[in-house]
């Protein structure tokens, strides 16, 4: 029997009612979230495999309070009870897409009518106004297919976006460097690019198709446009879990164009059918692990999020070393125990993922010794984010980590966490529900 360790509130994953749930430690220092549905019986989600200390990575992150939560997700808009700002928000200008991927939050590609221009830009304005300038995310199905995109860009900008970042997998900018050019001219800032590896085997298993030059055209197209790149892969077990430094490698090669990678461990809503075996959840510490373990990085330079709950992710900066390799900036030694704000967070992100401009380079740029000066050159243009978010879903949500989530999503007038604005159910017999929230 595990020991219970702290106590929250989740929901069962067939019929998605909030019920208590706990978080259960086993001798192996694996921690599972548990609860009991009174109708479809017991579930339970491994959520940490103890590659990591699991206190330390808290960071005294106080439990949900008692009678909080009782309302989660179905009743979010955002309601009194949540406790973080938008840094990030989400705008879905289309549900088409030109891929049908294994996995997709959004269950993308479907025939559905795009939203009108004007209806998205009063929205961008709305979003502006009332998250106070936020990072603004264009997302989908695949936004690209929209020739009117450059257009909701420059509407952002003009609404006081702090950055505009467009979520896409790349391929109209490759094929397209007329179309990706008019996004720069608009004001794109950050181009967050579906990068699941750096084999085609990985793309065909994942996408469907051998798509990696495609990648780096996009890559390049970007860098020479001066538009940020940061690589998103997804991450599977027995998929590409073994690529992780590969991915670590390939991205400082590509620096200053690429500016960072986000891992996404993958979740399983949206088009995937089922919940998973144990066995197939990749934890927020075995990423930290294996990266540490690929990329011959210290395990000590992540960071857990102070914007968002810590089990929602990490981040590490470092200087590229040309000789090869990463030298770290950052230590979880050096971690604040003190919340932060979604307006600390976006600079964050604009200064780490949006591309510097141009300047002249100190002398001795990459001496051992650095002035100050030489160092915050370095810091602007020769630098590398790793960063991670741990999406939830019906199996393992936790409505404690959701109440601290600073990602939004903004439909129908209402902003919305992430993670309940996606979560889908499971039906009995292993089919996807349409159990997004309205």
């Amino acid at each position: 029997m595990g020991e219970g360790i702290r106590r929250t509130r989740s929901v069962c994953p067939v019929c998605l009612r909030n019920l208590p749930a706990e978080l259960v430690r086993e001798e192996d220092g694996c921690v599972f979230l548990e609860r009991r549905c009174p109708e479809h019986g017991l579930f339970r989600a491994p959520v940490w495999r103890g590659r990591v200390d699991w206190e330390t990575w808290l960071l005294g992150t106080e439990p949900l309070p008692a009678g909080a939560g009782l309302r989660c997700p179905d009743g979010c808009g955002l309601c009194g009870e949540h406790e973080s700002g938008s840094c990030c928000v989400l705008l879905e200008v289309t549900q088409r897409c030109n891929l049908r991927c294994r996995f997709c939050f959004a269950n993308g590609g479907s025939a559905a009518d795009d939203p009108p221009l004007e209806e998205l830009k009063a929205a961008v304005r709305e979003i502006a106004v009332r998250c106070e300038g936020p990072l603004l995310q264009l997302s989908g199905g695949e936004p690209t297919l929209r020739d009117d995109l450059p257009e909701l860009v420059r509407c952002a900008k003009e609404a006081g976006c702090r950055c505009v970042q467009l979520n896409t997998n790349g391929l109209r900018l490759a094929r397209e460097p007329g179309y990706a050019e008019r996004l720069a001219e608009a004001g794109l800032d950050i181009v967050f690019l579906q990068f699941d590896g750096t084999r085609d085997e990985i793309y065909e298993t994942l996408r469907g198709a051998a798509l990696l030059e495609e990648k780096r055209e996009a890559i390049r197209v970007c860098s020479a446009l001066r538009v940020g790149v940061t690589l998103v892969p997804t991450v599977v077990r027995g998929v590409n879990d073994g690529e992780l430094g590969a991915i670590v490698a390939f991205a400082r090669r590509e620096a200053p164009g690429v500016r960072g990678v986000h891992f996404q461990p993958v979740s399983f809503f949206g088009r995937y059918p089922t919940l998973p075996r144990d066995g197939d959840r990749y934890t927020l510490d075995e990423l930290m692990a294996a990266l540490s373990e690929q990329a011959g990085i210290p395990l000590s330079c992540f960071q857990p999020s102070r914007c968002d709950h810590p089990l929602c992710g990490f981040h590490a900066s470092f200087l590229i070393d040309p000789k090869g390799g990463l030298r770290p900036l950052s230590s979880i030694a050096h971690s604040s125990r003190s919340r932060g704000c979604a307006r600390d967070n976006r600079e964050y992100v604009a200064r780490h993922w949006t591309r510097p401009a141009p300047e002249p380079e100190p002398a001795g740029a990459f001496a051992e010794e650095m002035d100050f000066d030489t160092f915050l050159y370095r810091l602007r243009h020769e630098s590398l984010t790793l960063s991670a978010m741990a999406f939830q879903d019906a199996g393992n949500l936790n409505i404690e980590r959701l109440h601290r989530c600073s990602l939004h999503v903004y439909e129908g007038g209402k902003i919305k966490p992430f993670c309940a604005r996606y979560l889908s159910a499971v039906e009995a017999g292993g089919q996807t529900k349409n159990g997004n929230f309205t």
